[in-house]
Order: structure tokens, then C-alpha cells, then sequence
């Protein structure tokens, strides 16, 4: 079946990527952009390399060399780093990040996209290998939503809406249909952490995907590390949109939502 390249981040979403692509018969050529990555994805690849973010030249280069015509780019890659500045980049670098306009999440992506494609590699859908990792709408825990928590999940959503159609982030916090929290640059778990203790007791989470998502990247993702961050801070429900959500690692998140009598739904605009 050919090979896939997976540019990873943080996270468990590059492992479940990896593992879902080679069911398939692809051989993974995985390259590690940031310190941190799961451990399984050196052990499991087919082929593993550790190349920083900033040396752009250096990863197509690799690329290149191992043949892969099609990449995804998968997993946590904390956004500051673009302002707290990039670690010795490599003129390659360099040169696509002076060329930006802005620094929102979707003209950076688009700027490596294009750069990408110039050497013949396609970035392609991050769902591809990873659609039953996406809800259809429905409560999944036992524990369901009380009137007035559904009404913070529809304005919550709402409000995503349109946070993300300004390409701002994805998650909001909300209590009573106040906004308690948004997203912006520090990442889903500062913004749920900050939210919860906020809205101090029982806030409600709410992530979508943004109006024309481009799932080639930032497809939204939830898992463990976002359960706990409402764990740590006092929020109640976890609401995320259907079917464009990615749920990673359910079995132990919904175990522990239930032992812990957390609500985690997925909604779309239409059904509850």
C-alpha cells in the first residue's frame, strides 16, 4: 500500500493514527517535530525520526529520502513557541514564517501546506484512518445533561461557532450562559483549567470544529488529558461536536467520567 509520513506532536491521536494506517497495509515513516511524543511511535514505526519543528528544511529533506508522497500532521504542537520563538530554525523556516501574514493557526498551516506541496508531498485528511474515532451525537457516559446544563451546551456551541469561524481556537467554558473561558493560544487544557475554576463548580465544556474546518490539521481532538483538566477545575459536562470531533482513548475516559459522574455527550446543531 505505500508509505504515510506522520509529522507528530504530543498525545495519544499520532499513535492511533499510526496504528489505524497500518491496518490498512501503509508502512509509517513517523518524524517527532517536538520533545515528548508517545513512546510507542519509536517503537512501532516503520521508520522514527526525531527532527525539531524549526528544521523544516531538514524533515522534507527526510521525507523526501524515504519516498513518502503523502503526510498528516497529528498531535499537539504548542502554538507559543511561533511567539515565544522558534528554537535556531533553519532558513527554510525562516523564510515561510516572514512570509505570513498573520500568525493564526490556519495561515501558518496553509504556508507549510503550500511549502510541502512544492516537493511533491500531499498533506492529507488527519480523519482519514480515524473516522469511528468520531461520535455520532448522543450522551455517552451515564450521566446525562439537566435542562439547564443543555441549555450552556447550545449556547456553548454557539459560541465556538463563532470563536472558530475567527480562527481564534475551538473550546469554550461556559456556566449559566456565561462565557466562563475561551480558547486562544494557551490550548485546550489551560483554557478548560482557567474556565472551571472560574465558573467554580460545574462549568460546562463545549469543543467544535470550526466553520469550514480544513481536516487536513487541527482537526479538534478530546481525551484524557482533557478529562482531567476538568477533573482538576471543578467542570461537570464535556460536550463535543458530532462526528468531527476526535474521542481518543474512550474506553478509560469514559470509565473514569462515569466513576467520577462527569457527562460527556456529543451534539450536533440539530439533535441533542
Amino acid at each position: 500500500m505505500g508509505k504515510v509520513g506522520l509529522l507528530a506532536g504530543v498525545g495519544n491521536l499520532p499513535v492511533e493514527f499510526m496504528r489505524a494506517a497500518q491496518a490498512t497495509g501503509h508502512d509509517v515513516v513517523v518524524i517527532a517535530v517536538v520533545d515528548d511524543v508517545a513512546a510507542a511511535l519509536k517503537t512501532e514505526s516503520d521508520a522514527y525520526y526525531e527532527i525539531n519543528v524549526a528544521k523544516l528544511d531538514k524533515i522534507i529533506k527526510t521525507l523526501r529520502s524515504e519516498a513518502v508522497t503523502e503526510v498528516t500532521m497529528i498531535g499537539k504542537v504548542t502554538k507559543e513557541i511561533l511567539f515565544k520563538g522558534l528554537k535556531f530554525p533553519d532558513l527554510r523556516a525562516v523564510r515561510l514564517l516572514t512570509k505570513l501574514h498573520n500568525r493564526k493557526d490556519d495561515t501558518i498551516m496553509l504556508a507549510l501546506v503550500a511549502e510541502l506541496a512544492k516537493e511533491g508531498i500531499a498533506v492529507i485528511d488527519q480523519t482519514a484512518y480515524l473516522k469511528p474515532l468520531m461520535p455520532s451525537a448522543g450522551v455517552l457516559t451515564r450521566r446525562r445533561p439537566t435542562t439547564e446544563e443543555w441549555e450552556d451546551i447550545r449556547f456553548g456551541f454557539e459560541t465556538a461557532k463563532v470563536m472558530g469561524s475567527m480562527d481564534i481556537g475551538q473550546t469554550v467554558v461556559v456556566k449559566r450562559k456565561a462565557v466562563m473561558a475561551v480558547e486562544a493560544i494557551e490550548g485546550t487544557d489551560a483554557c478548560i483549567r482557567r474556565g472551571g475554576e472560574l465558573g467554580r463548580g460545574n462549568a460546562v465544556v463545549v469543543k467544535t470544529a470550526k466553520p469550514g474546518q480544513d481536516t487536513r490539521f487541527d482537526v479538534p481532538a478530546v481525551g484524557l488529558a482533557t478529562l482531567r483538566s476538568m477533573l482538576d477545575s471543578g467542570c461537570s459536562i464535556l460536550a463535543m461536536e458530532a462526528e468531527r470531533t476526535l474521542f481518543v482513548e474512550q474506553k478509560e475516559v469514559l470509565a473514569l467520567a462515569d466513576a467520577k459522574g462527569i457527562c460527556i455527550c456529543a451534539v450536533d446543531e440539530i439533535r441533542e
